[in-house]
């Protein structure tokens, strides 16, 4: 089994910068793809970028251009680092891994809040 742990969560004022960090531990995979996920009260849980195994990311068009999701295996590390940040980003922030065998994310970390004021 895989635990994930998601810290560098806070309170913020639109604008300024925030990096998460997951640290991953247990039987890891050789290549999983790392995501990261949000959830706002009363809202389906959004994915907000993702890294796989070859380094290759994706975001949200929401966050794309001010968020950078980056991995360092060695350490078994991903981050997120969130500038410009607005209040609409405001959510818990989970990590997530897939394996590759399977088809959606089945490891979850416990979440952090991220809180941005005006």
């Amino acid at each position: 089994q895989v635990q994930l742990v998601e810290s560098g969560g806070g309170l913020v004022q639109a604008g300024d910068s925030l990096r998460l960090s997951c640290a991953a531990s247990g039987r890891t995979f050789s290549s999983p793809t790392m995501g990261w996920f949000r959830q706002v009260p009363g809202k389906q849980r959004e994915l907000v970028a993702h890294i796989t195994s070859g380094g290759y990311t994706n975001y949200a068009d929401s966050v794309k251009g001010r968020f950078t999701i980056s991995r360092d295996n060695a350490k078994n590390m991903v981050y997120l680092q969130m500038n410009s940040l607005k209040p609409e980003d405001t959510a818990v922030y989970y990590c997530a891994a897939r394996p590759g065998y399977s088809t959606s994310y089945i490891y979850w970390g416990q979440g952090t809040q991220v809180t941005v004021s005006s």
